[in-house]
């Protein structure tokens, strides 16, 4: 899923559908790019019956307001002082922040383990713009913690082309759609937003858009 070889006046073919990746449990525990391609020399994906994974578009309509709980439920997390401080609202979305060395990547896997142990919930992780070196550190903690076959990992890292870094987040969502729409918890993460941003600057650039004030994209 590089742009390697990519110039002007090149044939395409429109396949005339939005990007489509697999979901559902085959993704956990596995390295995939945003595409939904594995990358991490396991082989195919494929279902413990070796069927064909299933696959949906990165672009679907939310849910229906009938659809949604219009009550408000809170997520026990197993870790005191988020339950106590910080209490997550099933739905909801949380900002984590933190310097380097802080203890980040523990309390994604200390979240992740008890999302799978309490509520038999699943995660999926989705790199935006990471090092290599932090997806390859984070893949090897989450395998040592044991917690690896409880999570999907996404990754469009810091040397893939922009529209790559910017989709990569859709794809990481499609999957959690997916445990969602099966009536279990889950947790997605997205590391880092910033970097998000970032790229979708970037794509925002490369499109000729007029940028806002301080430079970000109009969108």
């Amino acid at each position: 899923a590089t742009s390697d070889g990519l110039k002007r006046g090149l044939n395409v073919n429109d396949l005339q559908k939005p990007i489509q990746v697999p979901v559902g449990k085959a993704t956990l525990g596995r390295i995939m790019n945003v595409l939904g391609e594995p990358i991490d020399m396991k082989g195919e994906l494929k279902e413990e019956d070796g069927s064909a994974v299933e696959i949906a578009s990165i672009h679907r309509a939310a849910p229906s307001y009938e659809d949604q709980s219009n009550s408000q439920e809170l997520l026990e997390t197993g870790i005191k002082v988020i339950d106590l401080m910080c209490p997550f609202a099933k739905g909801g979305k949380v900002g984590l922040f933190g310097g380097a060395g802080v203890g980040k990547t523990v309390n994604m896997m200390e979240l992740i383990r008890n999302i799978a142990a309490e509520h038999s919930g699943y995660s999926v992780f989705a790199g935006v713009g990471e090092r290599t070196r932090e997806g390859n550190d984070f893949y090897h903690e989450m395998t040592d913690s044991n917690v690896i076959d409880k999570v999907a990992l996404v990754y469009g890292q810091m040397n893939e082309p922009p529209g790559n870094r910017l989709r990569v987040a859709l794809t990481g969502l499609t999957m959690a759609e997916k445990f969602r729409d099966e009536g279990r918890d889950v947790l997605l993460f997205i590391d880092n937003i910033y970097r998000y941003t970032l790229a979708g600057t970037e794509v925002s650039a490369l499109l000729g858009r007029m940028p806002s004030a301080v430079g970000y994209q109009p969108t």
